[in-house]
C-alpha cells in the first residue's frame, strides 16, 4: 500500500489522467468482449468437479447369449424383454433423428421445442408407460448402441438409473473428440418419482454404451439454427459468430464454435 502511495505522489496530474483514459475503457472493452470467458475460465477456482462415477464394465459380443451377457454383468435374466420408451429432445436435427431411430427401431416422442421438457413427462403417461419400463433421455444426437438396450431389456435386478458413457464426436463421425459424454441416462420407470431431466441422477456409468456426435450436420445452415437455439443463444456473443465462412473454418480446424476454452464447458 506503501509503494503504491509513492507511486501516486511521484506521478503527476496530467500522466495520471492520461493513465486513468487509457486503463479503464481497455478494461471496460475486455469485459465486455471477454468477461464470460474470463469467468468461466475461472470456475474451477469457485466449483469443484462433481465426484468420478462408479463406471460399471459393458460386456458385449454378438455370439454370446443374453444369459451370458446378463451373468457377466452381475444381472440375472428377465423371462420376457421390458419396454423400452425412447423420451428424446428434437431440435431440427432431422438426420440425427433418422441414424437414431435407424439404431433403436423405435417411436420418439417429441414437441415444440420451448415445452419439450415439461411435456415429455405428460406425454410418457399418455403413450402408457408403466413401472419398470425402460425410458432413456437423452438429446437427439445423443445415441446408444441397440445392443446396449437389449442388454438392459433382457437383464434383471439392473440398476434404477443408469448414465451412458457415449463416444463424443464432433461436426462429424469421422472426428472422435473424447469419451467423456454422460448426460444420457437410462431410467427404470417408475410412477409418480420418475422425472424428464438431462442433468447427473446417478453415480452409476454403463461404459461404450453409444455415440454423441455434437453438431453433425450436413448444411451451414442448420449450424446457424442449432447456436441460436434456446439452449446455446447465451454463447453467441457477437454477431460475426454466425457468419457462414467463419463457421466453415471453424468446422475444418475442429474448433469450438462459440470460442470457449476447454475449462469454460468442462463440467
Amino acid at each position: 500500500m506503501s509503494r503504491l502511495r509513492c507511486m501516486l505522489q511521484g506521478m503527476d496530474l496530467k500522466t495520471f489522467i492520461l493513465l486513468l483514459f487509457v486503463i479503464v475503457p481497455i478494461g471496460i472493452v475486455g469485459i465486455y468482449f471477454h468477461g464470460q470467458k474470463v469467468t468461466y475460465f475461472l470456475r474451477p477456482l469457485w466449483q469443484s468437479p462433481p465426484k468420478p462415477f462408479i463406471n460399471i464394465p459393458h460386456y458385449y459380443h454378438p455370439n454370446v447369449s443374453m444369459e451370458n451377457l446378463c451373468k457377466l454383468h452381475g444381472w440375472g435374466i428377465r423371462e420376457y424383454p421390458r419396454r423400452v420408451f425412447d423420451a428424446v429432445l428434437f431440435n431440427n436435427e432431422v438426420d440425427m433423428l433418422t441414424i437414431r431411430w435407424k439404431e433403436l427401431k423405435g417411436e420418439n416422442p417429441f414437441v415444440e421445442e420451448a415445452y419439450q421438457r415439461v411435456a415429455l413427462d405428460h406425454l410418457l403417461r399418455i403413450a402408457g408407460i408403466q413401472d419398470d419400463d425402460l425410458l432413456i433421455m437423452s438429446d437427439v444426437d445423443e445415441i446408444p448402441s441397440r445392443h446396449t438396450i437389449d442388454l438392459l431389456r433382457w437383464c434383471d435386478d439392473i440398476p434404477p438409473v443408469l448414465h451412458l458413457q457415449l463416444k463424443n464426436y464432433l461436426y462429424s463421425f469421422e472426428f472422435l473428440w473424447d469419451h467423456r459424454s454422460w448426460r444420457a441416462s437410462i431410467h427404470r420407470y417408475q410412477m409418480g418419482k420418475t422425472r424428464y431431466a438431462h442433468f447427473r441422477r446417478t453415480d452409476y456409468l454403463l461404459s461404450d454404451a453409444g455415440w454423441h456426435c455434437s453438431f453433425c450436420f450436413r448444411q451451414i445452415s442448420e449450424f446457424v439454427f442449432k447456436m441460436k437455439a434456446y439452449s446455446h443463444y447465451d454463447r453467441v456473443r457477437f454477431s460475426h459468430y454466425l457468419n457462414p465462412k467463419r463457421i466453415q473454418d471453424i468446422i475444418c480446424k475442429g474448433a469450438d464454435l462459440y470460442d470457449m476454452i476447454p475449462e469454460e464447458y468442462t463440467f
